[in-house]
């Protein structure tokens, strides 16, 4: 059936959409769009048997490994609960710092994020950490709720990244290269956080009001140091320090970075049964409901790609008589706005297979194009009114915080991810220059 490429967008785009509304889970509306673009594409009911054979040989792929690895270690730092203990120990070095527990917050979210790929399970995590504490100190709701918002969502963009396994994976680009690629960024979003925090807090000193802080000795911060902050510096390393070495592939460095995470359990004593099946047992929900999605998400880009709709749709975008930067941005608009109101894993699906044809047409690198898009889904997890993080904090916050409460405190962070993307998109080394020095396996 031969249908202009225009045609073909509307009707498989328009129809994932109009499931989406329906309150479907996003792996059923992917199967049902995939089932009608088998009868219009692939020769009706003798497609179904090429459609289960694409869905399974696309999650059957090393490639994918790292992710449920990479949950696994968000599980079980979850469950062992020693983000109290690291956080203490971070609290000694901050001394009398303008928004001292807003900087605790993007401290530790900046390290929980190098344990954990789950930027809800950090966000839910720092909020019943620390926004008690908050309370009790007078912190007021934008310098309370924002730090959270913002350092939770850097699971996202600091290694071990699921998110980026996966869209490294739909944008056929190293994986290494990528979760090495995020790093920098990463820490750049926590260092305008710690501006912002710094800055405000001066200005406006009654948002987070100084309060004494006790002396403590430089033995005692060392002490406490090596204790809980020394040990998670070797995970992060078995993570990230042996792809960037070139020591071991993202799928063996997962595996030791999971590994890792359960030795470091047992040494603060929180290893028993109960934790290690709740955390296989939480880990294995995640992954079949991931590998479900991108199962029909990938039948879905195959069916694009056989359709012509892709192809259609990236010359018509490359043929615009526009700068190709500008043609960048506005794909970082429209994904901006699709933020608003889908998940990032949907976002990641419907617009990958179409964003990053383009991007290779107009010959930029796609390592570099695949860090901003990290960052927009890091901005798509807080972006009001949908955003997924909202509504987690909302919801450990408890009723004392109204939504718009959350929605007010999370802007300033938002503009703060602006900033960064806009020099990420001006100065691309920040992203390119540490996968230049890796090391090749």
């Amino acid at each position: 059936m031969e249908l202009d490429w225009w045609l073909v967008l509307v009707i498989i785009f328009g129809s994932l959409i109009l499931f989406m509304l329906t309150g479907l889970p996003v792996a059923f509306c992917f199967l049902l769009v995939n089932i009608i673009g088998v009868y219009l594409f692939w020769g009706g009911t003798a497609g179904l048997e090429l459609l289960i054979t694409s869905m399974f040989s696309s999650v059957a792929v090393f490639t994918l490994l790292p992710v449920p690895l990479f949950i696994l270690m968000g599980e079980v730092m979850f469950m062992s609960g020693f983000a109290p203990d690291m956080i203490d120990a971070l609290d000694k070095w901050l001394g009398r710092l303008p928004g001292r527990l807003g900087l605790e917050t993007v401290a530790a979210g900046t390290i929980i994020a190098t344990l954990s790929g789950s930027s809800l399970a950090s966000q839910a995590m720092l909020t019943s950490t620390l926004l008690p504490e908050m309370e009790k100190r007078g912190y007021q709701k934008p310098m309370s709720l924002g730090p959270i918002l913002g350092s939770g969502g850097l699971a996202i963009m600091i290694p071990p990244s699921s998110m980026g396994v996966i869209l490294a994976w739909l944008g056929e680009i190293s994986v290494g290269k990528l979760l090495i690629a995020i790093t920098i960024p990463g820490l750049l979003m926590a260092a305008l956080y710690a501006t912002y925090i710094v800055g405000r807090c001066k200005l406006q000193p009654f948002l987070a009001p100084a309060y004494v802080v006790p002396r403590i000795s430089l033995v005692k911060k060392l002490i406490v140091t090596i204790r809980y902050i020394l040990p998670i510096g070797l995970v992060i390393f078995l993570v990230t320090g042996v792809i960037f070495l070139g020591v071991a592939t993202p799928s063996e460095a997962a595996a030791t970075g999971a590994l890792s995470t359960f030795i470091l359990a047992a040494m603060y004593g929180k290893i028993n049964r109960t934790l290690l099946r709740k955390s296989i047992t939480g880990a294995l929900k995640i992954t079949i409901m991931v590998l479900l999605i991108i199962s029909g998400a990938e039948a879905y880009s195959q069916i694009l790609a056989f359709s012509g709709a892709s192809l259609g749709f990236a010359e018509f975008v490359t043929n615009l008589s526009i700068a190709p930067i500008a043609i960048i941005i506005a794909l970082m608009l429209v994904l901006i706005v699709l933020g608003m109101f889908m998940s990032p894993v949907a976002i990641m699906m419907i617009a990958a297979p179409m964003f990053f044809p383009i991007v290779k047409v107009l010959g930029f690198d796609t390592v570099w194009f695949g860090v901003i898009f990290l960052l927009n889904m890091e901005m798509a997890t807080t972006s009001p009114p949908f955003g997924l993080s909202l509504f987690v904090v909302k919801g450990v916050a408890g009723p004392k915080y109204t939504m718009g409460d959350v929605y007010r405190a999370a802007l300033p962070f938002l503009s703060c991810d602006a900033i960064a993307m806009a020099l990420i998109i001006a100065f691309p080394l920040l992203a390119l220059w540490l996968p230049g020095l890796m090391r090749p396996i």
